[in-house]
């Protein structure tokens, strides 16, 4: 989760491979109010893999608040008939009596299949969320070799970092 908007553009595969399961994750453009043809685009994309998944892992930065593009998404995911994980991120920013009420104002408004809340810099409960989402997966193939991490060559991993630090 990038401080930037519009940081992904296009759709990433990024293996995960352990032993006992390998994880596919599917990093989508984030859903946003369009101002052009890309905007446009990249709502569609992130919309379309909705469809294309076992589970949505709905990320949120915790310290941000609810607000109306969370609602947004929420109603879009009231459509999926897949399980959708609130994915709580940053809680290394705020204070952990203040997870309660935020996890409860979300529940308002969605029937998640779990909650989980992490910091993925700090690697706080990441393996929990790994560990739950394994839970959920049907047993299948394993699509990668266990030492990939993405689908996308090692140049476009690059270019992709340099645009998030100095185009946007």
């Amino acid at each position: 989760m990038s401080d930037k908007p519009q940081t992904t553009r296009n759709k990433i595969h990024g293996v995960y491979t352990t032993d006992e399961a390998q994880i596919v994750f599917l990093d989508t453009p984030g859903i946003h109010k369009p101002s052009s043809k890309l905007g446009d685009y990249m709502i569609k994309a992130a919309e379309n893999a909705l469809n294309e998944v076992d589970a949505v892992l709905f990320l949120i930065d915790v310290a941000e608040g609810i607000g109306g593009g969370d609602r947004y998404i929420i109603e879009q995911l009231k459509k999926v008939k897949t399980p959708v994980f609130l994915v709580m991120n940053k809680i290394d920013k705020v204070q952990p009596e203040d997870l309660l009420p935020i996890i409860a104002q979300y529940k308002e408004l969605y029937d998640f299949a779990e909650i989980v809340p992490v910091s993925a810099a700090a690697g706080n409960n990441v393996g929990t969320l790994i560990d739950t989402l394994i839970g959920y997966l049907d047993e299948g193939p394993q699509y990668y070799p266990a030492d990939q991490v993405t689908d996308h060559p090692e140049q476009f991993v690059c270019a992709e970092l340099i645009r998030e630090k100095y185009c946007i």
